[in-house]
Order: structure tokens, then C-alpha cells, then sequence
């Protein structure tokens, strides 16, 4: 570990912010007590990864702090059990961090540490053996740290994404890449000590990590979190403690909307002032419905995992452009360029977005899956121009500097804010006995983007594929409707 200043979980603790009540430093520390008190997790971590299996929780910060300042494997807590036994083979994961609840998705023999109780305990599980680990030597205990400490270039995540060809690609960020772009937020979204930032997104997804989570506690604010997203106890909470920052993807602020339309009285006795939007492209009409019912702009972002996550965002400084995605992030480069070449086009011309900055990740676990071929250009995942990560989405710059999104070049759609593959999830089912060709069609639905349909050809009934699919796809991939063709 050659800069501890410059560690995530460091720069959170020095924050002096609050997660549910208990302090980051807190948090933070029950993590460095986790890895003082428990020789067989520092065993199980020598030369490897941790990986963190858990829902939107005080303890996630408490498991970022116990990785020993090295790589952690982000495990979505909808991922299917194959999928989390394929992250943690390919990323060479020693142990996860999770609790009671999805432990048993984690494959048997891996060693892995239940933060039910964290801060005050935890219990490691290794080699068959449970060991109570009393974590209460961290009160009292001081961290010396600096929110404003420059990043290290070490590994801090690792995301699984970018499936194009068929399987996921590990995505490596540095903890210098992730505190940039927290601090972008914290600049360009005027975040203070003031912040209560109501955490609705997974932190295992980047956009729910840097931008709720991280941000307000490097500015000092509260974070109050949400294990699983529910609309009405949401909008109670916006209604009821104060809460001035929300973040969310579309299908997010969509239910939101429909719910306060439904009531008919719009948002009641809020503090709520900043709204952030990201992951899937924003309707215009849902800006106008939202700011209708309560009174705030919704401020669309846009970004990639492989960049940290935000690289273009309607920042609070300026007039919200509505329909756009803003204008590059603080310290962020965003370059519309000519699809087949590395050209800069000009204002008004449809391209290829392409990003550049310190929040830009180092590259893929293992170097990726594979080369990219002339017949395959996703095999590797997203490529590099020279300084440039091209991004596989359209886009076009206006005048004014913002930037509108226009499709995706890459095979690719959304759902809930989520990135659909269809190759993988056609090579998921291709496995199948029985099934001798797979298609996947997105169609368009209003409050999630789109649905999922799958047209199966083979000797095969729906519900054998739908148990087929839960067993190996994480509950966002799985299909709607599933259409056989004998």
C-alpha cells in the first residue's frame, strides 16, 4: 500500500460525515479492527481480492474499509449464483464480505465474513470454522485522514459491466478515479456539510457509490440508506427527515412521479433540492412531469463504469438544460468524434462520445475475455483512441457545451437503469440442452425503458427456460416474455 491518504474508504472516514446514524470514521474503522482481530481474513486476502456481497448498508463501508485498501470485487446482491461464482473465480476473490441473507449464493467453499452486526461485530466464516470477531476496539479510535489527499493509483473496484460479446469484463478503478469523480460531485452539485442524501441506488453500482454515497460524505453531510427501493417509504422519507439530495436512475424518478400524480398533492414539506438522474436515458417529459409535482429540477448526468462513473452532468451553476446531459464533469474531457475514425467532429455533427480524465478506469481483470477482431470490435470491451476511452454511445455538443445522448453503437440496451447485454444472456440460454437458437429483443416500456423478450427455437417448454434463466442471470436480465419457436 504505497499512499494511505489517498485510500477511499481514508478519505470517507476524514469526511466526518454520517451513514444511518453511525459515523463514516466509525464505519471505517470497524473495517481496519476487522482486519487487526481476524488472522484467518488476512490469510484468506494474501495475493487476492475481496469481494463485497451486500445491500445498501452502513456496512458497506465498513466491507471497503476491511479490503485491505486493494481491489473489491462490487457483486450486485440481484446477481444469480453463477454469476457470483464466475466474479469471484475470474477477479481470484479470497473472501466476501456479505451477511446472513445472501451467504448462501456465495459458492460453499469460498471463506466469507456475515457484517450482520457491523460496527460492533462480525463473524468470520473459514475453512468450515465460524469465529466471532468483537469489533468494538475501534471506539474511540481516531483515523487520521485528508478527504482532500490526492488518489492512489491502486486498484480500490472492481465492477463487472461491458458483456458485449457475451461475457462480463471486470473493470478495474483506482481509488484516485473514484474520489475525483466524488469530489466533481461535490463541486458541481454544490454539495456541503448541510447534504442528507437519501441513498435509493445499489452501491455496488458505481453511480449509487461515488455519487450518493461517497460525495456527501467527503463534503461532511448525512447519507441515509435504502437496502431495498420502495417508492412509498421513499417518499415518505423526502416528505418527513429533510432530505435534500436524491439520486436515481429514470425508472427511479418515474415511479416517484406516478405515485405523487396518483395522490394528486405533489411533493409535501420537503428540503429537497438537488436531483441527480443518470443510467438510461431520461425522457424530457419525465423533467417536466417531476419539477410539476415538486418544485426542483431533475438534472440529468451521463457516464460508464469504465470511467468512474459521470462524465457529463447539468451542473447547479447553470440553467438546467433540459434534454440534455449537460456539460463534461469537473476535470473530465468529453470529445464528439467521427464513429470510425478519431476525428473531432463539430458542434451540431452526431458521433461517438469519448471521455478522458482522471476518473478513467486502468482497464479489465485479466486484460479482458479477449482480443477484439474485425469481426467482433466488443470482444475486449471498450477501447482506447490515445487519451480517449470511446464510450460505444452517440451523441452530439451543442453550442452552448452541453451534450445530447443519441443511441448506443454498442449491443446493448437498458432496464431499471441497468445495462442489458443481449449476448450474454443469449449465451446463457444457448447452453441449455434442447435449445438450438436464442434471440433477445428489447421492447420499449415507459416506466423501466424496456422489457426483455425472449424467442427460444428447441425442444423446450417457457417455464424450463424461466427456471433455466433464474439459476444463472441476475433478476434485471431475466426475460418478460419468453416466445417459443418449435
Amino acid at each position: 500500500m504505497s499512499d494511505p491518504l489517498g485510500l477511499l474508504p481514508i478519505a470517507l472516514a476524514a469526511g466526518d460525515g454520517r451513514v444511518d446514524g453511525f459515523e463514516a470514521q466509525q464505519l471505517v474503522a470497524a473495517g481496519l479492527t476487522l482486519l487487526q482481530r481476524s488472522a484467518p481474513l488476512v490469510r484468506a486476502l494474501h495475493r487476492r481480492r475481496a469481494a463485497i456481497l451486500l445491500p445498501t448498508s452502513p456496512a458497506f463501508v465498513t466491507a471497503l474499509a476491511a479490503s485491505e485498501g486493494r481491489g473489491a470485487v462490487l457483486i450486485n446482491p440481484l446477481a444469480a449464483p453463477l454469476e457470483i461464482a464466475y466474479q469471484i473465480a475470474d477477479a481470484e476473490v479470497g473472501a466476501v464480505l456479505t451477511n446472513a441473507e445472501l451467504a448462501p449464493r456465495i459458492p460453499p467453499f469460498v471463506p466469507r465474513v456475515l457484517l450482520d452486526e457491523a460496527p460492533r461485530t462480525a463473524r468470520v466464516v473459514s475453512d468450515g470454522v465460524s469465529r466471532d470477531v468483537d469489533l468494538g476496539a475501534h471506539h474511540g479510535l481516531t483515523l487520521e485522514g485528508d478527504a482532500d489527499a490526492a488518489g492512489s493509483t491502486e486498484e480500490a473496484v472492481v465492477v463487472y459491466t461491458s458483456a458485449m460479446a457475451g461475457t462480463p469484463l471486470g473493470a478495474r478503478l483506482a481509488h484516485g478515479n473514484l474520489l475525483s469523480n466524488a469530489r466533481a460531485t461535490v463541486d458541481a452539485g454544490a454539495v456541503t456539510t448541510a447534504e442528507h442524501a437519501l441513498v435509493v441506488l445499489p452501491l455496488s453500482h458505481l453511480f449509487g457509490l461515488v455519487v450518493s454515497g461517497a460525495a456527501p460524505l467527503l463534503a461532511g453531510g448525512r447519507v441515509t440508506t435504502m437496502a431495498r427501493y420502495n417508492p412509498v417509504k421513499a417518499l415518505e422519507l423526502l416528505e418527513t427527515e429533510s432530505v435534500t439530495m436524491l439520486v436515481g436512475v429514470p425508472a427511479i424518478f418515474a415511479a416517484l412521479t406516478a405515485l405523487l400524480e396518483r395522490r394528486g398533492t405533489g411533493l409535501r414539506h420537503h428540503s429537497l433540492r438537488l436531483c441527480i438522474c443518470g443510467g438510461a436515458p431520461l425522457p424530457i417529459e419525465l423533467q417536466h412531469r417531476w419539477h410539476d409535482q415538486t418544485e426542483v429540477e431533475l438534472r440529468q448526468g451521463y457516464g460508464l463504469t469504465e470511467a468512474g462513473p459521470v462524465c457529463l452532468f447539468n451542473r447547479v451553476d447553470l440553467p438546467n438544460r433540459r434534454g440534455t446531459m449537460g456539460v463534461p464533469f469537473p476535470g473530465v474531457s468529453v470529445s464528439v468524434r467521427a464513429i470510425d475514425g478519431g476525428d473531432k467532429l463539430p458542434d451540431g455533427t452526431e458521433g461517438e462520445i469519448c471521455v478522458a480524465g482522471p476518473n478513467v478506469f486502468s482497464g479489465y481483470v485479466n486484460g479482458g475475455a479477449s482480443a477484439a477482431t474485425a469481426t467482433d470490435r466488443w470482444a475486449a470491451g471498450l477501447r482506447r483512441d490515445g487519451q480517449w476511452l470511446r464510450t460505444g454511445d452517440r451523441g452530439v455538443r451543442h453550442t452552448d457545451g452541453t451534450v445530447s445522448f443519441r443511441g448506443v453503437i454498442k449491443p446493448m440496451f437498458t432496464r431499471n437503469g441497468f445495462n442489458i447485454y443481449p449476448r450474454e444472456i443469449e449465451r446463457a440460454v444457448m447452453a441449455m440442452p434442447n435449445v438450438r437458437s436464442v434471440r433477445v429483443n428489447a421492447i420499449p416500456e415507459p416506466m423501466r425503458e424496456n422489457d426483455i423478450v425472449l424467442e427460444v427455437e428447441g425442444d423446450v417448454s417457457a417455464d424450463e427456460v424461466k427456471d433455466w434463466c433464474a439459476a444463472r442471470l441476475a433478476v434485471y436480465k431475466r426475460p418478460s416474455r419468453i416466445t417459443r419457436v418449435p
